[in-house]
């Protein structure tokens, strides 16, 4: 019933749309699509590919985009964003040190995943607590490394909603053994900023399907033995 109510909800307000982008060697990642219904200004997160697809969602709800945002700097990510800005604009946002990622590319991971190399160039960076406007929609950054060292999600309290990129899934959490990656640093983005959210908060994760900040708490509050061991490489 809750969920019902919230798609009720979003119709007159947000329009969130997911594109399940098939990637080589990592599965299905998720590219979010978020459209301000009355002011017509749409926000791309992660656009991993299909690009197209994106376009004709924007071209049909008559949306302006305004930003391209990025969780992380990995390639499943963000192979997707030269040939999206090109057609459509919108600034290319990522954390400052995802700045550094992408000049250095080797935390990129294009080749790991079968990709070739990947030139993205940001056009503003940001950081932990910045406030971005979509039309009448906020979103507040949340800095979350640990799956990479510029990792964030985007929280937007008026909707209930967290965009959580590769930091958190439904019963798991991202890898740990990649280029900048760290697991205390995951662990603490988690437990002391992403859990303290409200509990009906819904999860937007890079892979795989939604959760609720509620129905991951046990997991890392109680050591309750129900991580789903399958999911915890999905990432990359």
């Amino acid at each position: 019933r809750r969920q019902r109510q919230m798609c009720i909800r979003d119709r007159f307000f947000m329009i969130l749309k997911r594109i399940k982008v098939q990637m080589k060697f990592v599965g299905e990642t998720n590219c979010y699509i978020i459209v301000d219904e009355t002011q017509k200004k749409a926000m791309v997160i992660d656009p991993a590919g299909e690009v197209p697809k994106i376009i004709e969602i924007l071209d049909t709800l008559g949306a302006e985009l305004v930003y391209i945002y990025l969780t992380h700097c990995h390639a499943d990510h963000i192979n997707g964003v030269n040939e999206l800005k090109k057609e459509k604009g919108g600034k290319v946002l990522i954390h400052r040190k995802g700045r550094e990622n992408l000049e250095n590319r080797v935390p990129v991971l294009a080749e790991y995943i079968g990709l070739p190399p990947i030139y993205v160039k940001e056009d503003s960076i940001v950081d932990d607590d910045d406030i971005l406007h979509v039309g009448d929609l906020e979103f507040r950054v949340i800095y979350t490394p640990g799956h990479t060292n510029d990792g964030t999600s985007l929280y937007c309290e008026k909707e209930e909603m967290l965009f959580s990129g590769d930091t958190l899934f439904k019963g798991a959490w991202g890898r740990v053994d990649l280029p900048t990656s760290d697991f205390d640093s995951i662990m603490n983005s988690i437990i002391n900023k992403l859990l303290i959210l409200p509990e009906n908060t819904i999860v937007y994760p890079g892979h795989g399907k939604p959760t609720r900040i509620g129905d991951e708490k046990p997991i890392y509050l109680e050591a309750k033995p129900n991580i789903d061991l399958s999911l915890i490489h999905i990432s990359e």
